[in-house]
C-alpha cells in the first residue's frame, strides 16, 4: 500500500538564506549613525539603540572631553567630561554612566572617576590604582574594572558599590585592552593586550569573587571591544590582531563561535549592547573613525535540524540539513615530545589549546612528570607536575587544570591545579584511587568518577576550587572509563569492572544530582583507559582495550544524547590516551599504549563536514 505522502508529497519550506545554528549565528552587522567627532581609545557603554561614547584621542599628547549620546538613529553631543581622558573603563546606561581611570596623556594615568546623571558629569571617589586599558561593566552603583596598564600590564581588578572602590582578587593573567562585559558579579574578559604576546586569547571569568580561566577565543587580538550581559554571553568584535581586526565571536559559557563580520576593520572602538543586540563605534582603521555599526540577530529565524529540507531562493537549490558527525574522520596530526600511556584522564582542552599530563611507559617502566601543551599545530614541554603520576583524573582547559589522584597508590588522593604556569598542590580527594575519569570546565570546578584502588570504585567527588564533596556513586563501579561534560551534566561509558568480562559498554547520565543507566555502547571497552570529548547530547568515546591482554582499540562511537553509533577508526590502536575536545565535531586522541607494552607518540584530530549540504533533484 502506498504511504500518503507518497500520493500527495510533502511541502518544503522556502527560504531567502541557508539555515544557521542559532539566532546569533545568523545576526549581522548593519550601518549605524556617524558620530560627530571621529576619534579612537574612546570609552562607551548602554544599550544598542541608548548608548553613550565619551573621551578617546587624538590629538596627541592631549585626550578627549567630548561626549555624544545615542538614540538608535544618531548621535548627539551633550555636556562634556570633566577631565578629558582615553582608555578608560565604563559602565552604565544613558541616564546613569561611569567612567574610570584611563590617561589624560601618554605615561600620565588616572586615579579620576566621573559620573554621568543624564545630563552631566561630577568627579567621585577614585579608583586605588592609576591605570588605563582596564575593562569590565555592570552599573552606575555596581560595577568592576580590571586589568590595564601602568608602566606594564597590571592585573588588579577593583570593585564599585556606589560609595567607595575595594580590591577583589586579581586576573590570572595580568592584561590591558581586553574586551569586558557583564556585571560586578558576573563578568568576562577577553583576549588584549601582553608582551611579549601582543595578541593574546586567553578568556576569564568572574563570578563574583574570583577569576576563572575558560576556553580561549579563536582569533587573539587586543583593543578590541564587547557586549554582553553576563559570564556566560559576551559577543566580542573589532581590535588589533594584528592587522586590525573585523571578527566577530561569540561566547555561549564554554565555547566560542566565529559569526558575521562587522564592515569596516577598526580598533580602539567603544562596544555596547548585548550579544544578540551590540553596537560598535568609532576606533582606528586607515584614520580615526566616526562610523557606528549595529549587530542584529534575528528574532525569527530557521534553525538547522537534522534531516530538514528547503529551497534557498537566493541561490536557486534545494538543500539538505544533516548531522555532520558521522562524516567525521580522524587524521595523523604532530607527535607528542614524550610517548606515553596513562596520563590524565578526561578532556583536558580543545583541539587547538590541551594538556598532556603524566603518564607512564610500560617497559621499562617509568612514570612522568611531564607536561606538554598543544597549540594546534606543535607541543611544548612546559612546567611539570610536583610529583610524577599516571592514570589520573584530569579536568578543565589549557591554562586552568586540575589532576586528581592517580598511581602509584600512595598517590591516589592527591591533587594539583593548574594555573597556565606552573602545578600546585592543593586539597586531596576524600578516596584516593587511580583510572578514574575528570570532567569539568576549570581548576575550580570539576568532578571525577570511578576508579580503582583495593576494589573497583563507584565514588563520585565534586570540586569547588577549595573543597571535593562526596555526590551519589556510579550505578556500575569501574575504573578506564571515558567521559566528558559539565560538572552539571556528564556523560561516561565503558570501564574495567570486577568480575568476567572484566570489560563493560554500560553507560551512564549524570543531571547534576544522580547517574541514570541508558543505552550502552556498541563495543565494551577499559584496558587501560578510553579517550572522551564532547557534551551529554554530542560527544565522542574512542580508543580502549576490549579483552585484558589484548592489542588497544581503534573504534570510535558517537553519543547524540540518546545512543551510541560507531563512526570512523583511529589510525592508530591505542588504550589509556589523552583526550580533548569541544564536542563531537572536533577532538583529540593523543599518545597511549598500543598494546602491552607498547607506546606511542602519534596525536590524531577529528574533525566534520559542513552541516549545509547542497542536493541533486529531478
Amino acid at each position: 500500500m502506498s504511504k500518503y505522502k507518497e500520493i500527495k508529497g510533502f511541502k518544503v519550506q522556502t527560504l531567502a538564506s541557508d539555515t544557521a545554528a542559532s539566532a546569533i549565528a545568523a545576526g549581522t552587522w548593519a550601518s549605524g549613525g556617524t558620530m560627530n567627532t571621529a576619534r579612537n581609545s574612546i570609552s562607551g557603554a548602554g544599550t544598542q539603540d541608548a548608548a553613550w561614547g565619551a573621551g578617546g584621542a587624538p590629538p596627541n599628547p592631549a585626550s578627549k572631553n567630548e561626549m555624544e549620546v545615542y538614540n538608535g538613529t544618531s548621535w548627539t553631543e551633550v555636556n562634556n567630561l570633566g577631565t578629558a581622558r582615553r582608555n578608560c573603563g565604563s559602565s552604565g546606561t544613558t541616564t546613569a554612566g561611569l567612567l574610570a581611570s584611563g590617561q589624560n596623556s601618554p605615561g600620565n594615568n588616572l586615579t579620576n572617576v566621573e559620573s554621568w546623571d543624564g545630563t552631566s558629569w561630577s568627579e567621585i571617589t577614585d579608583v586605588n590604582t592609576a591605570r588605563n586599558g582596564l575593562k569590565g561593566g555592570g552599573t552606575q552603583t555596581a560595577s568592576i574594572f580590571a586589568g590595564g596598564y601602568t608602566t606594564t600590564e597590571v592585573a588588579n581588578a577593583e570593585v564599585w558599590n556606589g560609595s567607595s572602590w575595594t580590591e577583589v582578587n586579581d586576573l590570572n593573567t595580568a592584561r590591558a585592552y581586553t574586551g569586558g562585559s557583564g556585571t560586578s558579579t558576573s563578568n568576562i574578559l577577553s583576549a588584549g593586550y601582553t608582551v611579549p604576546a601582543p595578541a593574546q586569547t586567553a578568556v576569564e571569568s568572574w563570578n563574583g569573587s574570583s577569576w576563572t580561566e575558560v576556553t580561549e577565543v579563536n582569533t587573539g587580538r587586543s583593543e578590541l571591544s564587547a557586549a554582553g550581559v553576563s559570564n556566560t554571553s559576551q559577543l566580542i568584535f573589532s581590535g588589533n590582531e594584528p592587522p586590525n581586526s573585523v571578527k566577530t565571536e561569540s561566547w555561549d559559557g564554554s565555547a566560542w563561535t566565529e559569526v558575521n563580520d562587522m564592515a569596516t576593520a577598526r580598533r580602539s572602538t567603544a562596544g555596547a549592547g548585548t550579544q544578540t543586540s551590540a553596537l560598535v563605534a568609532a576606533g582606528y582603521g586607515t584614520a580615526d573613525s566616526a562610523l557606528s555599526e549595529e549587530f542584529t540577530a534575528p528574532s525569527d529565524f530557521t534553525q538547522i535540524n537534522l534531516g530538514q529540507v528547503y529551497y534557498n531562493s537566493g541561490s536557486n537549490a534545494f538543500k539538505v540539513t544533516e548531522t555532520s558527525v558521522p562524516g567525521g574522520a580522524w587524521a595523523s596530526s604532530v607527535n607528542v615530545n614524550t610517548a606515553r600511556g596513562w596520563g590524565a584522564q578526561g578532556q583536558v582542552g580543545n583541539p587547538t589549546a590541551a594538556l598532556l599530563v603524566g603518564g607512564r611507559s610500560a617497559s621499562p617502566a617509568s612514570i612522568y612528570l611531564n607536561t606538554e601543551s598543544w597549540n594546534g599545530s606543535a607541543w611544548t614541554e612546559v612546567n611539570d607536575l610536583n610529583t610524577a603520576r599516571h592514570a589520573m583524573g584530569g579536568v578543565g582547559t589549557q591554562t586552568s587544570a586540575l589532576a586528581a589522584g592517580g598511581s602509584p597508590v600512595p598517590l591516589g588522593a592527591s591533587v594539583e591545579t593548574w594555573d597556565g604556569t606552573s602545578w600546585t598542590e592543593t586539597t586531596n580527594i576524600n578516596t584516593g584511587r587511580y583510572g578514574s575519569v575528570g570532567t569539568g570546565s576549570s581548576n575550580s570546578d570539576g568532578q571525577i568518577q570511578g576508579g580503582e584502588t583495593s576494589g573497583f570504585k563507584a565514588q563520585t567527588e565534586q570540586w569547588n576550587g577549595s573543597a571535593w564533596t562526596e555526590v551519589n556513586d556510579l550505578n556500575t563501579a569501574r575504573y578506564a572509563l571515558s567521559g566528558f561534560g559539565t560538572t552539571s551534566s556528564t556523560q561516561v561509558a565503558g570501564g574495567s569492572i570486577s568480575s568476567s568480562p572484566y570489560y563493560t559498554a554500560d553507560s551512564e547520565t549524570w543531571n547534576g544530582t544522580s547517574w541514570t543507566e541508558v543505552n550502552n555502547l556498541n563495543t565494551a571497552r577499559g584496558g587501560a583507559g578510553v579517550g572522551g570529548s564532547g557534551t551529554q547530547t554530542s560527544g565522542l568515546a574512542y580508543g580502549g582495550e576490549s579483552s585484558p591482554g589484548s592489542s588497544g582499540l581503534a573504534v570510535t562511537e558517537f553519543w547524540n544524547g540518546t545512543s551510541w553509533t560507531e563512526l570512523a577508526d583511529l589510525a592508530q590502536t591505542r588504550q589509556g590516551l589523552g583526550s580533548a575536545g569541544t564536542g563531537a565535531t572536533g577532538a583529540l586522541a593523543m599518545s597511549g599504549h598500543v598494546s602491552t607494552p607498547t607506546v606511542t607518540a602519534a596525536t590524531e584530530e577529528w574533525t566534520v563536514p559542513e552541516v549545509n549540504k547542497t542536493i541533486t533533484v529531478s
